[in-house]
């Protein structure tokens, strides 16, 4: 038997938001936006934004007290759906972007003190430079 895949709290949001104002799907079915464009600003914007009045009917407005639970789930839910691998993954991408930007940074610090491009990879590894007399 094949298990079916549960969705994700966000999608299963919009999903109910969508039901709820079915002109939505009637802008998707003529063609003038996507599902993915209007859930990303679904998502980014939230239900009670000005850019959905035109898909609306007449709706009353949630209680506030409603929407800082909404959006406390929404977080509880991502929490709860976090790959602990997949943030470790993420923590090393930017660690090593930092990394990068610092060499970067680096390699310009040794130009501005005088020190010639060519010098810098040819030296040797020291944290001290001595010469002799």
């Amino acid at each position: 038997m094949e298990k079916k895949k549960k969705l994700h709290p966000s999608v299963q949001k919009f999903k109910e938001f969508v039901a709820l104002n079915p002109q939505i799907a009637k802008e998707v079915k003529s063609g003038n936006a996507t599902w993915q464009d209007l859930f990303e600003e679904w998502y980014l914007l939230g239900e009670e934004d000005t850019r959905w009045d035109a898909y609306r009917g007449e709706r009353k407005e949630q209680p506030v007290v409603e929407n800082k639970k909404d959006w406390m789930s929404q977080v509880m839910g991502a929490i709860k759906n976090l790959d602990p691998d997949q943030v470790q993954g993420q923590i090393s991408n930017l660690s090593q972007a930092i990394s990068a930007v610092q060499s970067v940074l680096t390699q310009f610090q040794g130009k501005g003190s005088g020190g010639a491009p060519g010098q810098m990879k040819n030296s040797p590894q020291h944290p001290f430079s001595f010469r002799k007399d």
